[in-house]
């Protein structure tokens, strides 16, 4: 018996030292494989690199948001903007979702709005139905909601709505670095629903 517990004791001395030595211990190694856990480390991903999609349409990660590499353009000729750019993205879900195309394909994010337009009125340019934020109708899945220029960003910025409900609305969004989804508020005042973020102009809508 007590050279049972001294060979046991000198085993698990030895793997000890040994696992502290070693690059890996294949033992923890399918451990880890048997029960996986949660890693506290985060992993950067590369610039190009799919970290979110909604009904099919990837968002790409795009490092900084000035970043751009190249224009994307279907290989029907429709532009589709700077890759992984927030317009991009908005663009390139309107064509495979619903094979939209913009009769107007350039501009900023903030331009896809038109201040100009009464409430639930038609936008030519972007051939979408458009509401403004305080609109009988609230955002709903699939609508693009769009943000106006800021301080910091004079160019706006663009996501498509995944969730609405109550008082609360989802947005996926490219080119915010890994937050690709961002929950809004939604307010009812008088028959009128406003989504709870200063920057937003509105939302459009495919008829």
């Amino acid at each position: 018996m007590i050279k049972s517990l001294k060979y046991i004791c000198f085993y698990l001395c030895f793997m000890s030292l040994w696992a502290s030595q070693a690059s890996f211990c294949p033992f923890e190694s399918y451990a880890l494989q048997l029960f996986p856990q949660k890693s506290n480390q985060h992993f950067q991903p590369r610039i190009g690199e799919v970290i979110d999609r909604f009904n099919n349409v990837e968002v790409y990660y795009n490092g900084d948001v000035g970043n751009v590499f190249g224009r994307n353009v279907t290989y029907d000729g429709y532009n589709l903007g700077l890759n992984y750019q927030c317009v991009e993205y908005i663009k390139r879900y309107y064509y495979y979702v619903y094979d939209h195309k913009m009769p107007n394909s350039y501009g900023h994010a903030k331009e896809f709005f038109n201040p100009k337009l009464p409430d639930r009125k038609y936008n030519p340019k972007r051939d979408l139905y458009q509401f403004t934020n305080g609109s009988e109708y609230r955002p709903l899945p699939g609508d693009i909601i769009v943000f106006d220029s800021t301080h910091k960003n004079p160019f706006g910025h663009a996501g498509i709505v995944t969730y609405s409900k109550g008082d609360r609305c989802e947005i996926i969004q490219q080119n915010v670095g890994q937050k690709s989804r961002e929950m809004l508020g939604v307010m009812e005042r008088q028959g009128k629903f406003f989504v709870l973020d200063k920057d937003v102009l509105g939302w459009l809508r495919k008829g």
